[in-house]
C-alpha cells in the first residue's frame, strides 16, 4: 500500500499524501497501517521540522472505506476484542499528528469526513481550500466515531457544539469552519498548496527544540492542571535557554537580523 500513502521531503518538510483519489482517499486497513508507520518514522526523524498531511485529487479524506467495511463484515476470524485492538492501533495516526514533537499541518483540499475530519482536527494547524467541507458523518452510516474526533471537537468547540455536530452530521463549508475557529486559514483553491508549503517551510526552519517544548506544554494544558502546565513551562524554558538556538536568536535580536536556527 506504499503507493496509497506517498511521502516527499524537501527542506525539512515532509508532505504525506493519502493517494486513493478515485475513492476520495477513503481509508482501508492497509492504508491506516501504512499511515501510522510513516507518521511514526517522521515523528522520530530529527531532520524533519514539519509534517503536512493532504489528500490526492479533489478530496482530503472521505473517512473509512464503508464499501470495503461492508464487504468484510462478518468475515474476520478475530474476536471483537482483537478487532478493537487493531482499530485502536490504526488510530495512533491521530495521536502521532497531535503529539509529535514538531508542527503538523492539515492541507484540506476538499471533503474531510468521518475519520478524515478527525485526522484534520488532530493536526496543529488546518489550512483549507475555499471549496473544502467537513462533516463528522459517522452517524449517517450508524457508527459512533473514531480517530479522536470526539476528543478534538470537544476541546476545540466545547461539549454542546461537538455533540450537535456528531448528532446532526452537518456538512460545514469553509466559511462556517473558519467561523467556528477550526481553520487556521481559508485560501483560494489554487493557492492552497503554495500557502501551506510556505508556512510549513517557515515552521521547519524555526526553533525545533522550542516547538517540541511548546507541543508538550499544549498537551499538558489539554489534560492537566494549571500547576502541571506551570511546571512544564518552567522546565521547557530552562531547557530552551540552554540551547544553541536560543543563543543564536539572542545574538540575532541584538544584531537586528533574522536568526538561523539549527535545532540544537
Amino acid at each position: 500500500m506504499d503507493h496509497e500513502i506517498q511521502t516527499s521531503i524537501e527542506d525539512g518538510v515532509a508532505l504525506v499524501t493519502l493517494n486513493r483519489p478515485e475513492r476520495l482517499n477513503a481509508l482501508t486497513a492497509p492504508m491506516m497501517t501504512a499511515l501510522v508507520d510513516v507518521l511514526a518514522r517522521l515523528a522520530a526523524d530529527p531532520d524533519i521540522g514539519c509534517v503536512v498531511l493532504t489528500g490526492a485529487g479533489r478530496g482530503f479524506c472521505a473517512g473509512g472505506d464503508v464499501q470495503a467495511q461492508a464487504q468484510a463484515a462478518g468475515r474476520s476470524d478475530l474476536s471483537p476484542e482483537l478487532r478493537a485492538d487493531q482499530l485502536r492501533g490504526h488510530m495512533e495516526a491521530a495521536r502521532l499528528l497531535h503529539e509529535m514533537p514538531k508542527p503538523s499541518i492539515a492541507m484540506v483540499n476538499g471533503v474531510a469526513a468521518g475519520a478524515g475530519m478527525s485526522l484534520a482536527l488532530a493536526c496543529d494547524l488546518r489550512l483549507l481550500a475555499a471549496s473544502a467541507r467537513m462533516t463528522t458523518a459517522f452517524a449517517k452510516v450508524g457508527l459512533s466515531g473514531d480517530f479522536g474526533g470526539s476528543y478534538f471537537l470537544t476541546r476545540l468547540l466545547g461539549p454542546a457544539l461537538a455533540r450537535e455536530l456528531y448528532f446532526t452530521c452537518e456538512v460545514l463549508d469553509a466559511p462556517r469552519i473558519a467561523s467556528l475557529g477550526l481553520a487556521s486559514r481559508v485560501v483560494p483553491d489554487e493557492q492552497l498548496a503554495a500557502e501551506t508549503m510556505a508556512l510549513a517551510s517557515r515552521l521547519a526552519a524555526g526553533p525545533r527544540l522550542a516547538w517540541r517544548a511548546i507541543k508538550r506544554n499544549m498537551k499538558i494544558a489539554e489534560e492537566g492542571t494549571l500547576s502541571d502546565v506551570l511546571d512544564s513551562e518552567a522546565l521547557g524554558m530552562l531547557r530552551c535557554r540552554q540551547t544553541e538556538d536560543h543563543a543564536e536568536a539572542a545574538r540575532a535580536f541584538v544584531e537586528k537580523r533574522a536568526p538561523r536556527f539549527r535545532g540544537r
